[in-house]
């Protein structure tokens, strides 16, 4: 048996085994968790490797895609405010989040297009990169700082996280084809990356969960399902308007797999804890969604096949 059969038998375990190890060492993870911003940045790091820059091609629904990731957030946060604070809080990370750096491959399985992917991905990373500073500051539970004071502490963390990847990326490409081509080849590492990243990141929702007292129970519970209803709402929208310029499925994992690890970092480290909750609870519901859809995919290409 070869590394690449292993790694495939693999791959199915991988989430629901970061996730175990998460919640069965919570106690320890805060050992590493400064780790996470950096993991960040290669995974986003590897992802822009595998883009072209003059394939980078930003076509209409790209901006209404990116126009519901944003100002959705926002609304999002105001129609849930009047409800429960710490609710809109944890919602609006959950739609603000950008693209998964993983969507490019899912969306290759499932027949839509890698190359708008990779293209809206440096678009929604980007938009971030300068709207989440200004965002978080403003909905910010307890801040002692200013606005501004706010969001320049935000800005220095967020933005070189998401930038400086994309530069670096372009920047080796340009000065050395070789070690580019090397680290293209070595993209798939991501996905490992990205499971040493959920442990911490789960372990560390676990924690703030744990701390909290019994009476926040029912609006964690809240923030669960409310993700699952933005995961709906996400993938439901996206591919709405993906089939007005007739690619539903590209559009739809552009807007609905969210990149849950920078989400959940965000809440962590901006807001209050517990609003990690939302999107740690949005990483099983877009993973369920993704599975039905390539369960879906895989059938009715085994149905095509026994016809033809």
């Amino acid at each position: 048996m070869d590394i690449h059969t292993i790694q495939s038998r693999l791959k199915p375990f991988m989430m629901p085994l970061a996730i175990l190890l998460g919640v069965l060492f919570h106690s320890y993870i805060d050992i590493v968790a400064w780790i996470v911003p950096y993991l960040i940045f290669v995974m986003l790091f590897f992802t822009f490797c595998r883009i072209e820059p003059r394939d980078l091609k930003f076509h209409k629904e790209m901006w209404q895609l990116l126009a519901i990731q944003i100002l959705g957030s926002i609304i999002v946060f105001l129609l849930l405010n009047f409800i429960n604070p710490t609710l809109a809080r944890s919602a609006l990370v959950c739609v603000l989040c950008p693209v998964a750096t993983a969507a490019p491959v899912v969306t290759g399985m499932l027949g839509g297009s890698i190359g708008r992917v990779a293209s809206f991905s440096v678009l929604s990373n980007l938009s971030v990169a300068l709207c989440a500073p200004a965002i978080f500051a403003l909905v910010s539970p307890d801040s002692q700082l200013s606005f501004l004071e706010e969001f320049a502490t935000i800005a220095l963390k967020v933005c070189p996280m998401i930038v400086f990847p994309l530069l670096a990326a372009f920047l080796i490409r340009i000065l050395t084809p070789r070690v580019h081509a090397s680290l293209t080849k070595a993209a798939p590492i991501t996905f490992y990356i990205w499971s040493v990243s959920l442990i911490i990141v789960v372990g560390r929702s676990v924690s703030f969960i744990m701390a909290e007292p019994r009476s926040y129970w029912p609006v964690m519970t809240a923030m669960a399902l409310t993700a699952g209803i933005l995961c709906a709402i996400m993938f439901a929208i996206g591919k709405s308007i993906g089939r007005r310029h007739g690619d539903a499925i590209t559009a739809g994992q552009s807007l609905g797999q969210k990149n849950t690890i920078m989400a959940i970092w965000m809440a962590t480290t901006y807001l209050d804890g517990i609003t990690s909750v939302a999107p740690a609870a949005y990483v099983l519901w877009q993973n369920m969604f993704n599975s039905l859809q390539l369960y879906r995919r895989m059938k009715q290409e085994h149905c095509h096949n026994s016809n033809a």
